[in-house]
């Protein structure tokens, strides 16, 4: 049944006004009158006495009012168990994250998100280990790509890029690599799943490189403690421009071969179940990370 023209005719019976109640609901008087004469026939009954001076209730209005209205409180009461609408949006969402980029984006944000929406509390996972998010029941993650899995949607929080680059005193001992070939000869750093990368040069030249060679000295699964052993002079790393943007711009990091490009396009998706309805608790959170986050990333 039209809930909407159920709304309608709770409205007008209160009101005494069909132009009136369909103004209140966002409708021109034509739309109301259409809205109300449908409703009308789906039940079987005029509702509404109309003439051209007043409006009254049919004793078949009458007799339907008080289902109407309860109709309307089943309804909000269903979509307030299901968290509808910013005033009502209610539960616990469980999302994880790498710990890393939670750390330095999100957990900042969380103070105003759980003032803005009291009705939700947040269940936080963080980990530079990927949790499963079906067997953990999770209602939302953070990845840094889609992941094939067809049980799975995503929605692109923000683009992101990968640098080489290296502390100023390793480069002082070590040197500075002009080619991708020269990186051979330099200690090198590895992020746990990094693999073989294809080098775009200036001049179109192609170059591969595989941070997880044999002469790898260090592969590290924590994204933290990946970046400060990079500031501290432990070799040449791949790193992510939101992970090391601040670092570069205040000189504790220098980037690496810049002329080349990683033949890669990251980026970080807000990635939740496959399901018909996205429930309002995960909405909300996507699109406040979205606009506090993704609209304007600091690190592009």
């Amino acid at each position: 049944m039209d809930t909407e023209g159920i709304k309608l005719f709770v409205l007008a019976a209160d009101m005494l006004n069909i132009s009136a109640a369909g103004r209140e609901l966002g409708m021109p008087p034509a739309v109301a009158s259409a809205r109300l004469a449908k409703l009308e026939k789906a039940v079987g009954a005029d509702l509404l006495r109309r003439s051209t001076r007043k409006v009254a209730l049919s004793t078949e209005g009458a007799e339907f009012l008080p289902f109407a209205r309860e109709i309307l409180a089943q309804e909000s009461a269903a979509l307030a168990a299901m968290g509808f609408g910013a005033e009502n949006v209610a539960g616990t969402l469980r999302f994880t994250a790498s710990s890393t980029f939670a750390q330095q984006y999100i957990v900042p944000l969380v103070p105003e998100f759980l003032e803005r929406y009291p009705g939700i509390n947040l269940d936080l996972r963080l980990s530079d280990m990927e949790l499963d998010l079906i067997q953990g029941s999770f209602d939302l993650a953070l990845r840094d790509s889609v992941l094939p899995d067809s049980n799975l949607k995503a929605r692109k929080l923000a683009d992101d890029r990968r640098v080489f680059c290296a502390a100023p005193e390793y480069l002082a001992k070590w040197g500075t690599p002009e080619h991708p070939s020269d990186l051979y000869a330099h200690q090198l750093m590895a992020f746990k799943s990094q693999t073989l990368i294809k080098l775009t040069g200036p001049n179109g030249e192609q170059a591969q490189f595989n941070p997880r060679m044999p002469g790898s000295r260090l592969i590290m699964d924590d994204g933290l403690s990946y970046k400060i052993a990079t500031m501290n002079g432990a070799g040449i790393a791949i790193h992510s421009r939101w992970s090391v943007h601040s670092e570069l711009a205040a000189g504790h990091l220098v980037q690496v071969l810049p002329d080349y490009q990683m033949d890669v396009e990251p980026a970080l998706w807000l990635v939740y179940p496959k399901s018909n309805v996205l429930t309002p608790k995960v909405r909300v959170f996507i699109d406040f990370l979205v606009d506090r986050i993704g609209k304007e990333p600091p690190w592009l």
